[in-house]
This record gives C-alpha cells, sequence and structure tokens, in this order.
C-alpha cells in the first residue's frame, strides 16, 4: 500500500452476490486510484470466504491493488492475499502478526491514541481510525475526530486510515488532517450512478482537498 498523499481503501459491502460483485469490482477499480480492497464478509463460513478471496484476489492484483482479509490472517496467508485487517475484538494483533509474517498488518483503533500505540508495538503497518460519521455498515463503538488523525500523521511515520461514514462530501478535514487512506463501502457501491462515479467522486475530493491543504 504505497502512500501518495491520501488514497482510497474499498472494504467490501457486508454481503455479497460474489458473479456480480467481481464484475463491480473490475468497474470500480477501472475507474481510478485505489490502494487496497478488504474483504470483509462476516457472514460467510471459511468456504464462503475461500470462494471468495479466490474470485476478488486476481480481479484486484491484475490492477495493482493490494488484498487484505477481514479479521482471517490465516485465510490471508493460505489464499495469497498481501495481509490482514484486525478489530479488537478479533485475532490479538500480537497473534496476527506472528501468522501474517512479513505481510501488512492493519489494526482498528477507534478514537483511542492508547490503542493505536500499542498497535504500533504490535507490528502493524497501518492503524485505523473511527467512525468519524454515522455510518449504516456497522453500529460503531466510539466516534472520532479530525483531530486525532492530525496527531498520528505528526508524531508517527505509520500510516493512518480513516473509516465510518465517509464520502466524497464530507472527506475534506480528514484528508487535510492527515489520513493517508479513507477507508469506504456505501459511497462507491452505493453511488447512484455505480460503484465507477463514487470512486471518481471521492479521488475528485481527494485531490481537491489535498490541493487546498497546500494553498
Amino acid at each position: 500500500m504505497p502512500d501518495s498523499g491520501c488514497r482510497l481503501y474499498l472494504v467490501t459491502p457486508p454481503a455479497i452476490h460474489l458473479p456480480d460483485f467481481a464484475g463491480k469490482l473490475a468497474v470500480a477499480l477501472d475507474a481510478g486510484d485505489v490502494a487496497a480492497l478488504q474483504i470483509r464478509l462476516k457472514g460467510l463460513d471459511d468456504d464462503g470466504l475461500r470462494r471468495a478471496i479466490d474470485a476478488l484476489r486476481p480481479v484486484a492484483h491484475a490492477r495493482g491493488v493490494a488484498v487484505l482479509m477481514n479479521d482471517r490472517p490465516d485465510l490471508a496467508v493460505a489464499h495469497g492475499c498481501d495481509g490482514a485487517h484486525v478489530g479488537q475484538s478479533d485475532t490479538p494483533a500480537r497473534d496476527a502478526r506472528k501468522i501474517l509474517g512479513d505481510l501488512t498488518m492493519g489494526v482498528t483503533c477507534h478514537a483511542s491514541r492508547d490503542l493505536a500505540m500499542q498497535a504500533g508495538e504490535d507490528g502493524a503497518n497501518y492503524v485505523a481510525f473511527g467512525a468519524f460519521y454515522p455510518t449504516e455498515t456497522k453500529e460503531a463503538s466510539a466516534h472520532a475526530e479530525p483531530e486525532i488523525l492530525q496527531w498520528w500523521s505528526e508524531l508517527m511515520e505509520l500510516p493512518c486510515v480513516a473509516i465510518g461514514g465517509i464520502t466524497a462530501a464530507n472527506c475534506a478535514p480528514l484528508v487535510q488532517a492527515g489520513a493517508d487512506f479513507l477507508a469506504v463501502i456505501g459511497a462507491v457501491w452505493n453511488h447512484p450512478d455505480g460503484e465507477a462515479a463514487g470512486v471518481r467522486a471521492l479521488n475528485a475530493a481527494i485531490a481537491e482537498a489535498l490541493s487546498a491543504r497546500g494553498r
């Protein structure tokens, strides 16, 4: 996940129809810059998760997009993903680090500076803060403010991801505060004009926010 200012980090919807979604993913990734795809399908059993990885990983890798598996570092390693993302109630970060070896590990830190510092000590490659805005995807256990992104980016070299209800209309404060990546779900997959329009709108908003920050 190379850094070039601030980039998109796509997360799958909570449930997908796999044959259709692989095509939707290709359309989204072809529409503009995307750094990573997180496969987050909590409702699937292991066989379903394996099928999802094997269907989506080639689509992303063909376009230079990293693939991260939510919660399951074991499946990430076994099925050719680039890493895994773990939450505070998932596989402990220290254990995930051992499983992943040199692969990428991200850790959810909610709105906690202490959790972020601990994640860094546990070997995280990035930390994720949020939710910044209301979201229908999952019940947010914490509300974060843009100041935590500024604090982290000024203090640490480890990249930070902002997540939670982020759209093209509200992302500017997060970009300008120092988010390295914006994790988005509904703003792309539920965009009224389709997923390609969602990616284009977010990339345009990121560019505008970065330009404004540099003035």
